[in-house]
């Protein structure tokens, strides 16, 4: 087939950039509560987060405008493994690590139930403005996979 007749996919701006991989779109409130207001400036209200731990581009805008998560006041998970996975809470990766070495998941089922709780803050403390309890569940069950006898650390 000619290729003058094929249609290129169309890049929205629901994609990162940098790395391609699909944003998370943010609300103005969680870029209020993160975003310096010379950041903000620079990205519409209506942006992305690029959720790639390895991407240097936290927020993205349809115009192709960004603000890097070296630039954010302060560390952001995934994009830093260091930071809290839960800001709201301040549950870490290492928290979750000693439940599994602990046999019980204590901390991690604590963070769980507080998210649903009016004290989550996730729209002004979580840089996607979600929820962290996928990200602990998931990094959960990766920690406890590894683990288990037959599988590769």
């Amino acid at each position: 087939m000619n290729k003058a007749f094929v249609r290129e996919p169309d890049q929205t701006a629901d994609y990162c950039p940098r790395c391609g991989s699909k944003g998370e779109p943010v609300g103005s409130e969680t870029l209020r509560a993160i975003l310096s207001e010379n950041q903000r400036a620079r990205i519409t209200d209506a942006a992305n987060f690029c959720p790639a731990p390895k991407c240097e581009v936290a927020y993205f805008d349809c115009f192709g405008r960004t603000v890097s998560a070296a630039e954010l006041p302060r560390p952001v998970y995934p994009k830093d493994e260091t930071a809290p996975i839960c800001p709201c809470f301040g549950l870490t990766r290492d928290d979750i690590e000693q439940d599994v070495e602990e046999g019980s998941p204590t901390r991690t089922r604590a963070i769980v139930e507080k998210a649903k709780s009016p004290a989550a803050r996730c729209k002004q403390m979580a840089a996607n403005g979600q929820p962290c309890v996928a990200f602990v569940q998931k990094y959960y069950m990766q920690c406890l996979n590894a683990k288990r006898p037959g599988r590769a650390s």
